[in-house]
This record gives structure tokens, sequence and C-alpha cells, in this order.
């Protein structure tokens, strides 16, 4: 028996007890409640007992009008399951991405990065895991490791995450977004929006200039980005041992040596001779030795510099006292060039033209108290060189001798013994004496020949500087710096940070400030043209770039 069945004789009787009746035409006592005659009561029909708000009420029909614009979200009456797009479309569109796989993993990488996760083109299937998925802890740890080695030899902030958001590319882990500062490397990693991310980081205490080791890294890394290469997490790790056991191409006499050569080539561009060559040499080795006894005692950084900076002033406030016939500010100049940080300012000025202002800030910083260091070594000893009666002439500075040949051969030499201080391989050593010489030729023909500005001069030759190194990296698939740095080195303004270091010794403080600005102004437009001569390289390639460079306009304010 149903519910209503059952439901249904209690309310008869009920009904029953308070109907009014009659017997032989007889009133009876009736309640106030009870229903008048004839009136009848139609009993509701039963309520359904899951109703859902978002149901449709009868009668409304939801079928689309033909012509009519339907709902927004009914699909348009061109659509087709069977002829349906591979993705949606947003209404902005999205950007269209060209990676080829013979483009360099760096232009691969820095392409897809400029792109936020959820437009970033997908994996291709198979990627290179253990079965069961990849290990994410060690992925990252893996991934930390390669970019502390990076970024502590001098590599760009964007470059150093194009090769973390590579290795974890190459392992599957493609929503991953890397961090990198000045000392603090972070990489986090979401499986999807419902999954707790994965976060992990690295401190970079250590800091030193091995090109060897950062050509290795990067061989690592374009092996890993390979699809071809299937290199497993362990290949890795052993690789990434070798790479940290290795030691430094070049003995520590033959760096010794290579610092005295830079400062008598040095010297020799700026109009020294045999002599000159000779004391700068020893004052550059001099120096060199000391820095390095300091650096075995503990010394911060800073006082190298200081300690370094002093024999080569030294030996030339002697010579000018023995009243010997040599020019000491080409002495003390030579000196200079070994010690002007010129790595570290094109890395600062590279890293604010990409955006990473943080990491560029604490490079500059870390330039200025180089040079802060490099003043006060050479202030102190001029100083009391002038106290005991040396006559160092500032205006030495309007003479310098115009020889071209020497000079082009001084300065193949000087970018030479660069690259061996930067513990190049030596396989580059060749490609990058050459690009120092054009950069000289360059610099000269502009600045002599052509008698323009020593600024638009020191730009110009190293925007070619620039743009050599990168051809010359994407043609090897390395890093752009061992083509690039030392071949800088000839421009570097040691001779106007002496002048005016030498006119704050005589007192003359507004002069020594207009030649410290013009050596600031001087650095500035190498690292812009170093920078510079990049971009224009990428820009005339296009090879993996996105269209329109969405990239590009990340830190606009619209």
């Amino acid at each position: 028996m149903t519910d209503a069945e059952d439901r249904k004789p209690h309310s008869d009787e009920a009904r029953s007890a308070f109907v009014p009746s009659s017997t032989d035409g007889e009133s009876s006592t009736t309640s106030e409640f009870a229903l008048p005659r004839g009136l009848e009561v139609p009993r509701p029909a039963p309520e359904p007992e899951t109703t859902s708000e978002f149901a449709v009420p009868e009668g409304l029909d939801v079928r689309p009008a033909v012509d009519q614009e339907g709902s927004a979200f009914n699909p348009p009456s061109t659509y087709s399951s069977r002829s349906a797009p591979p993705a949606f479309t947003p209404p902005t569109g999205v950007p269209v991405v060209s990676l080829t796989k013979d483009a360099p993993w760096q232009v691969r990488m820095r392409t897809m990065l400029r792109l936020p996760v959820t437009e970033r083109p997908a994996l291709e299937p198979g990627p290179k895991a253990e079965e069961g998925g990849p290990a994410v802890p060690r992925v990252l740890d893996l991934t930390l490791r390669i970019g502390e080695l990076l970024l502590a030899g001098g590599e760009g902030a964007e470059d150093v995450e194009a090769a973390m958001f590579a290795v974890c590319r190459s392992y599957g882990l493609d929503r991953c977004e890397p961090n990198v500062t000045f000392t603090l490397l972070s990489i986090s990693y979401q499986p999807s929006l419902v999954d707790d991310p994965v976060t992990a980081s690295r401190t970079v205490r250590r800091r030193g200039t091995d090109y060897t080791r950062l050509a290795a890294v990067f061989r690592l890394v374009d092996d890993l980005s390979d699809p071809e290469a299937h290199l497993s997490l362990e290949e890795a790790y052993r690789r990434l041992a070798e790479i940290r056991r290795n030691r430094h191409p070049y003995p520590t006499w033959v760096l010794t040596s290579a610092s005295g050569l830079l400062a008598g080539a040095a010297s020799v561009l700026v109009g020294g001779g045999v002599l000159v060559f000779v004391a700068a040499a020893l004052g550059a080795m001099l120096g060199d030795r000391l820095a390095w006894l300091c650096a075995g005692r503990g010394l911060p950084e800073f006082y190298q510099f200081t300690v370094a900076a002093m024999p080569p002033a030294a030996i030339g406030v002697a010579l000018t006292l023995a009243h010997a016939d040599v020019r000491a500010s080409a002495v003390i100049t030579g000196g200079l060039f070994a010690l002007l940080p010129g790595r570290a300012l094109v890395a600062g000025v590279q890293d604010g033209l990409t955006g990473f202002y943080i990491t560029a800030a604490a490079r500059l910083l870390e330039v200025m108290y180089f040079f802060v260091g490099i003043v006060v070594g050479v202030l102190v000893v001029l100083y009391f060189g002038v106290q005991l009666g040396a006559q160092l002439n500032p205006d030495a500075a309007l003479s310098i001798d115009e020889r071209p040949v020497l000079q082009l051969a001084a300065s193949m030499l000087l970018s030479l013994t660069f690259a061996v201080l930067l513990q190049q391989e030596r396989s580059t050593v060749l490609a990058v004496t050459l690009n120092g010489g054009v950069a000289w030729a360059v610099y000269g023909a502009m600045r002599y020949a052509g008698d323009l500005s020593p600024v638009a001069s020191t730009a110009v030759a190293a925007g070619l500087v620039g743009l050599f190194g990168q051809l010359l990296s994407r043609y090897r698939y390395a890093s752009a710096l061992p083509y690039t740095t030392a071949a800088i080195g000839p421009l570097l303004p040691g001779s106007a940070t002496y002048f005016g270091l030498l006119s704050i010794a005589q007192n003359d403080v507004d002069s020594g400030l207009d030649s410290l600005t013009k050596a600031g102004a001087l650095a500035i437009a190498i690292a812009i043209g170093v920078n510079l001569g990049s971009e224009i390289s990428r820009l005339f390639l296009r090879v993996g770039s996105v269209e329109g460079r969405k990239g590009a306009k990340r830190t606009r304010g619209f």
C-alpha cells in the first residue's frame, strides 16, 4: 500500500467527524473548524522529493532560435564537433611561437619564459623522465646546482633562468617558475592548480671566474634540452660532479704572467715604450701575487683590489722620483687595466637592460666597491708620491701617440691575456683575440681618424664586440661571455680613471671628478654597446622568437 492510499482512509474519517449531519431533520452540533456544505477542497499533488534550482520550468523552450543570437555559453551555429579546432583560442589571441630544434636552447627557453605559464607550448610526448614520473625534488636540486654554477661564473640572470627552465622542462616539469637574484636562486613547480607547489632554493656564496667550467655547464644543459639525448638524472649528476672537480686549465704562474702581459700591453695602448712595458708588467705581477696572498688570508675582495692597485702606482711614482725618461702615467694606467672589473660591469648593465633590476643593482654595487678599492690603493700611493715631490702631470693624457700597427698588436695581446685570466677554453682564445683586434681597429678609426667622441667610438666598438660574440656563441651553441668579455679589454677606461685619481691627489677635485665621470660614461657605453650588439643579432636572426616580442613589453607601464 502506498503512502497516499494509506493516508486516504484517515482523511475521510476525520472529514466525517467534522462534517455536519442531520438525522430525521435534526441538526447536530458541529465544530467551528468544519467545512461548509458543498465546498470541495482539492487535494494538492505530491511534490517531487528532489528538485534542482537550475531545472528548466515547464513550457520554456530552450532551443535557440534560428534567427536570434544564442547565449554566450552556447556553441555558435557554425561550430561542428567533427571539425572543431584543437584548442580554445582566447579573444586576445595566442601568440605564435616557432621553436625550431635547430635554435640554441638559450633562445628557445628565453622565448617560453617571456610567455605566461598558460600560454607556453605544451611538452612533446615522451619526456626524458624515469618510468613512474620524474623525481621532482631531485630535478629541482639538479636545476639549482646548475644555476648556481652559471650565476657564480658571471652569467646574466636571464640566461641563468633560461638554463634552469631548460633543465626542468627536459624532465617533464613544464609548470615551473625559476627566480634569480644576485645571491639567491629559487624555483617553484606546481603540477596542477589543485596540487601543492614544490619550492626549493639555493644560496650562491662563492664566486669565481672560470669560463671553461661555464662552457662545460652550457654543454650539459644543451644535452639535457636535446630530445634525442635521453640523459638520465644519474648521468646528469655524474657530469655535474665532473665539472665541479675539473681543475683550472691554466696554472698559477701562467695567470700571473698573463696579468703582467696585460698591463704591459695596456701601457703600450696609452703611449708607452719598452721600458714602460716592463715596468707595468712587473707592477701588475707583484700586485697579483699580493692579492693572492690576501685571498689566502681570508681578506675580502675590497682589500684585495686595494693591495693589488698599489704596486703599479708605486713603480710609476718611483720612476718619476728617479727622474727616469719614462712616462709614469702609462705605467700606472697599464696596472689599472688589469684590475678594472669589466666583466661584472657588463653583466650588471645587461641584467638591468633585460629587466632584472635587483640583480643589476647588486652587481653594480659590487663594481662600485671594487672601483673604490682601486681608488683607495692608487690614491694612497699618489698622495705620498706628491708629498715626496714627484712631478706627475695630468696633462699627459692629451699626448697619446698614434701608432696604429703597434697599438693593434697590443690590443690583441691584451685580449689574449684577458682570456687567459678568465680561464677560457683554448679553442676560444683565438676568436676572442681577433674580436678584440676588430674592436680596437674600429675605435681607433672613429676616435683618431674620424675625430669623433670617445664615448660614441667606444659604444660602436663595443656593439661590434657584442654582435660578433653573439654570432660566435650561436655557431658553437655556447655562452657569449667567453667571446665578448675579453674582447672589451682594450676599451676599458684605464687612462681616464688614472688621471681622475691623479687630479684628486693634487687637490684638483673638479678636474678629477670630470675625468672619473668620463670613465663612468665610457664604462656604461661599453656595457650598453655589448648588450645592444647581442640584441641586434637576435633581432635579425629571428630564430625561435615570439611574433610581436610580447616579453619585451613586460616592464612597461601599459
